[in-house]
């Protein structure tokens, strides 16, 4: 776990798409092919990912959480539901949302 988080803390964490790429490592990928996993899921290049600035722009536009909140934004488990569906992995906070609130 310390290497995992050593490796995507160093991509900014959720400044960048470090979050993302640790979510698709704990699924037992690779971080080389955990970037590129990402990377596709976003159709961004795998060196934009790591980029701040792009990555600030299609957080907003996705809605997947940013470092600073804004008016309207999503926030905690609605940016989780986000995550889910857009990487096509269960989250355990999601799937018991959905349990519980019997969707």
């Amino acid at each position: 776990m310390t290497v995992t988080h050593v490796s995507t803390a160093g991509m900014g964490g959720i400044r960048s798409a470090g979050d993302l790429v640790l979510r698709m490592e704990l699924q037992k990928m690779k971080i080389n092919e955990a970037k590129k996993f990402v990377a596709d899921k976003l159709r961004v290049s795998v060196s934009d990912l790591a980029d701040c600035a792009v990555m600030k722009d299609l957080r907003e536009e996705l809605n997947i959480g940013t470092v600073q909140s804004r008016p309207d934004a999503g926030v905690g488990i609605q940016t989780k539901f986000r995550i889910a569906e857009l990487l096509g992995i269960p989250i355990n906070s999601v799937d018991l949302f959905k349990k519980h609130a019997g969707l």
